[in-house]
């Protein structure tokens, strides 16, 4: 069996290009206006197409979340079908975070956003991404579940339950510090990243004792340890997106899991 393929975090370098694009499109933008001012949109219209976008990104964060607690759910009661049915429904976060990134985009060339307004944009543009990603390590923690389901339970599944918990918790709660730019919010709920690193550490610990222990536990050990492993990327993006906060409300690029 192989390891799982995951992609390199890229919250860091996301942020720093979208501070870049920010600068440059603000002088580019602020130089048009001052040229044309009667050109430039009101503010009515950008305000609503700013809660238009916050409120796509809140859905597909539910979205987001519900499938993190529903791939938990199947775990427990060693459905098959109803991980199958997480699979089956990230399909509809991909196509939403496609639909946020395609009206940031328009929203942007239409409304001429400028400084915190542009910010917030771009800012949205990477929590989709991120978002994105979540749904996709949900579903792969579900697939892990589709082949667990048949079995009997590995001693509970050690901690996956809780750090599923834990990891939907945090998404939601990332979600409302994003929306009110609170700086002191997103840095408590990076924080709480510590507490799923830990339940990973220790299943870790314990599932690689079991397999040793027991030939016949490789094969759901090692489920098991895929699936922990994605909802500890969870929370790491979880935390990527409290530096967006703290990049939204400061300007400044800060490592808030170092």
């Amino acid at each position: 069996m192989t390891t799982p393929e995951e992609q390199p975090s890229t919250g860091e370098a996301v942020t720093r290009q979208i501070s870049e694009i920010m600068r440059d499109a603000e002088h580019e933008l602020i130089d048009v206006i001052a040229a044309n001012p009667a050109d430039h949109p009101s503010r009515h219209g950008l305000d609503q197409e700013l809660a238009a976008i916050k409120d796509d990104v809140l859905r597909m964060g539910s979205l987001v979340e519900e499938a993190i607690l529903a791939a938990i759910a199947a775990l427990v009661a060693h459905d098959a079908e109803a991980a199958t049915t997480v699979i089956e429904n990230d399909r509809r976060i991909n196509e939403m975070q496609r639909q946020v990134s395609t009206l940031i985009t328009r929203t942007i060339a239409t409304q001429q956003p400028v400084a915190r307004d542009l910010r917030f944009l771009l800012a949205l543009d990477h929590v989709g991404y991120e978002l994105e990603r979540m749904g996709d390590h949900a579903g792969s923690v579900a697939k892990q579940v589709r082949k667990l389901a048949p079995h009997p339970p590995l001693k509970r599944y050690i901690d996956l339950p809780a750090m599923g918990e834990i990891a939907a918790a945090l998404v939601g709660d990332i979600l409302r510090a994003l929306v009110d730019v609170d700086v002191t919010a997103a840095r408590a709920v990076a924080a709480r990243d510590d507490e799923i690193d830990d339940l990973y550490h220790r299943t870790f610990e314990e599932v690689v004792a079991l397999m040793r222990a027991d030939g016949d536990n490789v094969e759901r050990g090692t489920r098991i340890l895929f699936a922990a492993h994605y909802l500890e990327r969870i929370g790491d993006r979880v935390t990527n997106i409290a530096e967006d906060v703290v990049f939204l409300a400061s300007g400044e690029i800060e490592d808030l899991n170092p």
